[in-house]
């Protein structure tokens, strides 16, 4: 276990002791414990991806980095990617080693965030979907309708590993072979979760705007392009430190996401990689799920447009 002062290849380590947030049930210590336990798992799933992390700095709120600040060691790798919605350049932290891992633990980043394309290429590596259950349901919700989306991939010959968000829902990836456009993927993503959407209206559905669910489990097809998504055992901000873990299809109805913590899962991992060994090979896009995915709208467009709508019908009304 760490001591105060301690150095990991490298990396001074300061504060072990202080509590990561309220509730949490750990320490800075186990933080950095638990990453160092599972940077052989972790890292492949975090390397030569843009990364976005998120911090909880004592006695302040979380934030999310992006932007690597000014003193930042010279020896972690970096890239910079063109942010067009601030119209300047973000220089992003590439976490390939332990090393650069350690670090940004010591810096108190919580939550692991990678970009869904690897620096210096356009083309997303895995076609995503987010499942998220309404207010006041259990995971045996969300679990049904991760086996629709489960079915649908079957219906098309495509195959996806599943893993819990470290929230409340799960991510469904399903691993690509590097030639479909981001703009294909999205629109197949969006295709796929109307269709699972299909399959049963009553458990599942697609609407954007939270006030539209009716108490359906929400098949969020928007994760893609520049979108990042919490990584595999990586750590999130909740009670008790729940880390996202891989699930088998099979074992959807025998867990909770609360099974899951940065104290239970290095037990539970020993020394397999459940999410490599769970994801397919890498696969071609179906034509098919493109092609109807270009005539579903984009949700957030969609979306807005139709807040506008209902703003301008509120006013008309009074």
């Amino acid at each position: 276990m760490a001591e105060k002062g301690e150095e990991r290849d490298g990396v001074a380590l300061t504060n072990l002791d202080q509590e990561l947030f309220e509730g949490a049930g750990a320490t800075k210590r186990d933080l950095i414990d638990y990453l160092d336990a599972v940077h052989g798992r972790i890292l492949p799933v975090l390397a030569n991806r843009p990364l976005s992390v998120i911090r909880l700095l004592r006695g302040q709120e979380q934030f999310m980095q992006k932007n690597l600040p000014k003193y930042t060691p010279d020896w972690v790798p970096r890239t910079e990617v063109w942010a067009e919605a601030s119209h300047r350049k973000v220089t992003y932290g590439l976490c390939n080693d332990r090393r650069t891992l350690l670090w940004f633990g010591n810096q108190r980043a919580i939550e692991y965030h990678p970009a869904l394309m690897l620096a210096g290429d356009h083309h997303p590596t895995h076609m995503i979907m987010d499942l998220d259950p309404p207010e006041g349901a259990g995971f045996d919700a969300v679990a049904k309708a991760a086996k629709l989306v489960h079915r649908v991939l079957d219906d098309i010959g495509m195959a996806g590993a599943v893993k819990t968000s470290g929230s409340k829902g799960v991510h469904i990836f399903v691993p690509l072979d590097g030639t479909a456009e981001a703009e294909e993927v999205a629109a197949a993503t969006r295709a796929l979760a109307v269709r699972a959407e299909k399959l049963d209206p009553e458990l599942a559905t697609t609407a954007f705007i939270r006030e539209d669910r009716h108490g359906k489990v929400f098949l969020d097809a928007t994760r893609s392009g520049g979108a990042t998504v919490v990584a595999a055992y990586s750590p999130r901000i909740r009670e008790g430190v729940r880390v996202s873990f891989p699930i088998g299809w099979d074992d959807l109805d025998d867990v909770t996401p609360a099974d899951f913590t940065i104290h239970t899962a290095p037990a539970l991992l020993g020394d397999g990689d459940p999410w490599a060994g769970s994801m397919p090979a890498p696969q071609p896009l179906d034509r098919g799920l493109i092609e109807e995915g270009h005539t579903i709208p984009v949700a957030r467009v969609q979306a807005m447009h139709e807040g506008k709508r209902r703003a301008r019908a509120k006013r008309a009304e009074s």
